[in-house]
């Protein structure tokens, strides 16, 4: 009797020191976090797309400090932008009982299967900043406005050449996101809407003849396939002519965009850098403006569209409808989803200290 109460007690000791290294959320291999909070609305799943960009560090933080202030506990994964492995950890999140899950998609055609499992157990789903295509199991979206993002980007290129004054004409090429993201082709075709009637009139030249958005996207939005791109167009098309506006979508683009050009000799005062835009205001990108090289970028303030989903959530588990501002727009092939868009704004080196510093994104220190 002795030797089994010996032994019983050891398996009830390994039992309690695994919940209690589950408890205090131990990091796995697939990059989750699990953090600690009141048991108010149980476990939220936070599935985001990698931790290559700084943007979606900051906004897995954000998500967990929002839902934690709410009182949930909250297991944060990152899919390395690997779709398969973002399936895969959504399915462990589901089988690990989450109450609710924010998904920033990947591959927004290849969540359908696993988010019919996400309804079978009613766990409720809110689209992060990228529209989840293809099922009915998306119950709302919170993102920015992305088609004016497009067009903040293409106005900043339209003022800062002057063609509204009649300048021109002028060489451009144009960047798109990813072909799995949904947001591409409303980033894009913002842009269009403003930069078509200058191409028409042929104040702006697209010299490589590549306008369309299958021609110029970039797979998950790398910089290196940019840079890439941008080399093989400055050799096949600009041997005798210069480059004087970029469309770049984001940032992580443009920083691969600028190496292209400045491999090709631009930079300097006989040959200077064209007009660049990006988004996402990312540190390296803000320091690049104030040097002069990339031009402009569109700021998102993260900290609030994490607010906007920990909100979302929080509601439908209380039995609350949550806020929307947009009923319409955001068809995802099976239904309309009810969203919350947030407006971006344009920064460059003339306001970046009053939208970047002054509201705290980001400290002086950081920017030197």
């Amino acid at each position: 009797m002795r030797t089994r109460r010996s032994a019983l007690t050891l398996i009830a000791g390994a039992a309690s020191l695994a919940l209690t290294l589950t408890a205090c959320g131990q990091s796995s291999e697939g990059g989750s976090k699990e953090s600690s909070g009141s048991a108010k609305g149980g476990t939220i799943g936070i599935a985001m797309p990698t931790k290559s960009s700084e943007r979606w560090i900051a906004d897995g933080k954000n998500v967990v400090k929002d839902l934690e202030a709410k009182g949930y506990k909250t297991k944060l994964v990152y899919g390395e932008d690997d779709p398969d492995q973002q399936v895969s950890q959504i399915e462990n999140l589901i089988t690990q009982g989450v109450k609710g899950l924010i998904v920033a998609a990947i591959d927004n055609k290849s969540l359908n299967n696993v988010l019919q499992q996400a309804a079978d157990a009613k766990i409720p789903v809110i689209a992060y900043d990228r529209l989840i295509l293809g099922t009915k199991n998306v119950d709302y979206y919170a993102s920015f406005d992305n088609t004016k993002v497009g067009e903040l980007q293409a106005s900043y290129i339209v003022d800062k050449l002057g063609l509204k004054n009649g300048k021109g004409p002028f060489n451009i090429e144009l960047f798109a996101g990813s072909n799995d993201d949904n947001n591409t082709k409303y980033f894009f075709n913002g842009a269009m809407s403003v930069l078509q009637p200058y191409i028409d009139s042929k104040k702006l030249v697209v010299k490589s003849g590549q306008t369309k958005l299958t021609q110029v996207t970039t797979l998950r939005w790398d910089g290196a396939t940019a840079q890439k791109r941008m080399e093989d167009i400055l050799t096949s098309t600009y041997s005798s002519a210069k480059v004087d506006a970029v469309l770049s979508p984001y940032d992580g683009i443009s920083i691969g965009i600028l190496a292209a050009l400045k491999s090709d000799g631009y930079g300097s005062s006989s040959k200077p850098l064209p007009v660049i835009t990006g988004q996402d205001a990312e540190l390296a990108s803000v320091k690049s403006i104030i040097a002069g090289e990339q031009t402009q970028t569109v700021y998102k303030d993260t900290r609030k569209l994490a607010d906007v989903a920990a909100n979302m959530v929080d509601d439908v588990l209380n039995g609350k409808k949550p806020e929307t501002n947009d009923t319409k727009t955001y068809d995802n092939g099976t239904k309309v989803v009810p969203a919350y868009l947030l407006q971006p704004v344009s920064v460059d080196k003339t306001n970046y200290t009053k939208e970047l510093v002054d509201t705290g994104y980001y400290t002086a220190a950081e920017l030197k």
